[in-house]
């Protein structure tokens, strides 16, 4: 298959020209190196990964740099960390003629370095897999095979079976990288715990049940997930509260960003198993949930996004908050519509009052309406429909 045009380009061309570094991070094999080399073939290009170019630069910075001056595309390079602090002199001496684009698979660390030497010189973009708007009709039709084949580039590009590929990329990818940054020694137990996060996939959050249930303690619980979350493995939805006069639950809830491997981790292997697996709900949440963040970091904007309930257990699956303007959406694996899935955006609603200027019930049916409620099935959705 030929290169998929991104969404974030015309974001990604803007930054360049405005910032002299451009940082663009997000999931390994999420496209990120395809990106930099795609839109700026002019730039020389580096890959931190490759132990000789890792050892060159780590050794000797400057004779490293001093070949690439005007700019370059350096990409993992949070393998080489100290680099950036020579990049700032670098990018101040030679402003308006100088481009990096730096590209990083963990985010944590590559924002704690960039912000310690190149504040107020960087724009920054989070590259996610495909979305359905780039996939366009090279996404599968059916619902259950698309939440088991995901969004990799990889799957699309390259016609993997995307069993092998999340397994490959579990083993060679995750694995390595978790090894790296909290240094597992039982491997056999970091694989129960993930399995059982895939297994909370739109669930809130229990970190004590959780800890319980892999036989590990709570602070290294807290630790393992926040690795992931920096990783682009999962993502915590905030819970959404104000002051208002009900309680409201603060727990996160869990996602993955990406269906096909929490679909891999939950040893679903065909559309007959995920049409009858008890999580398929959630999976359905989980990709209409990323597609909203896809859309949103494409266009480089905060995903201010959030769930909603109370202590009656009345939810709405998905807040987006514009400032003080709030737009509840409600996400259903249903074909058929029904009514009563309206009831969480009625309610939400009355609560909240004039701030609430849209509603959406995105669903997996056919039946449509733009109004009073916007009714929507979840390719329209990702199409043409987001707020």
């Amino acid at each position: 298959m030929d290169y998929l045009r991104r969404d974030i380009e015309p974001e990604a061309k803007a930054l360049f020209n405005s910032f002299p570094v451009l940082v663009i991070t997000g999931p390994r094999q999420s496209g990120k190196t395809t990106l930099a080399r795609h839109l700026f073939p002019s730039l020389p290009y580096f890959n931190f990964e490759n132990p000789d170019t890792r050892l060159f630069s780590s050794q000797d910075p400057r004779a490293f740099l001093s070949d690439i001056h005007r700019g370059a595309i350096l990409d993992e390079f949070q393998h080489v960390p100290e680099l950036v602090s020579y990049l700032q002199q670098i990018v101040d001496e030679n402003r308006g003629s100088c481009h990096f684009v730096l590209t990083g698979s963990n985010h944590f660390s590559v924002m704690e370095r960039v912000s310690q030497s190149l504040a107020g010189r960087t724009g920054i973009l989070k590259l996610l897999p495909f979305s359905l708007h780039e996939l366009q009709n090279s996404a599968p039709q059916k619902t259950n095979e698309l939440l088991l084949t995901g969004f990799y580039p990889s799957v699309y590009t390259d016609s993997i079976e995307p069993f092998k590929f999340y397994r490959n990329y579990y083993e060679t990818y995750l694995q390595k990288d978790v090894r790296q940054l909290i240094k597992v020694r039982d491997l056999n137990q970091f694989d129960r715990f993930i399995r059982l996060c895939a297994g909370r996939t739109g669930s809130v959050l229990n970190i004590s049940s959780l800890a319980n249930d892999a036989g590990l303690s709570v602070t290294t619980i807290r630790q393992w997930l926040s690795v992931l979350e920096a990783s682009f493995v999962l993502m915590l939805l905030p819970a959404f509260y104000d002051n208002i006069s009900k309680r409201l639950i603060k727990s996160p809830k869990l996602y993955f960003y990406d269906t096909g491997l929490a679909s891999y981790l939950l040893g679903i292997t065909n559309e007959q198993q995920m049409s009858r697996d008890p999580l398929r709900g959630g999976l359905f949440e989980n990709l209409v949930i990323m597609e909203l963040l896809k859309h949103r970091f494409n266009k480089g904007v905060d995903p201010s996004v959030f769930y909603y309930r109370d202590s009656h257990h009345v939810e709405v699956d998905l807040i987006l908050r514009k400032g003080q303007e709030l737009i509840p959406i409600e996400i259903k694996s249903s074909s058929t519509y029904h009514p009563d899935f309206l009831k969480g955006l009625n309610y939400f609603s009355k609560v909240f009052g004039g701030r609430v200027t849209d509603m959406y019930l995105i669903y997996d049916g056919k039946m449509e309406q733009s109004a009073p409620k916007k009714i929507m099935n979840y390719r329209s959705f990702a199409w043409s429909g987001m707020p």
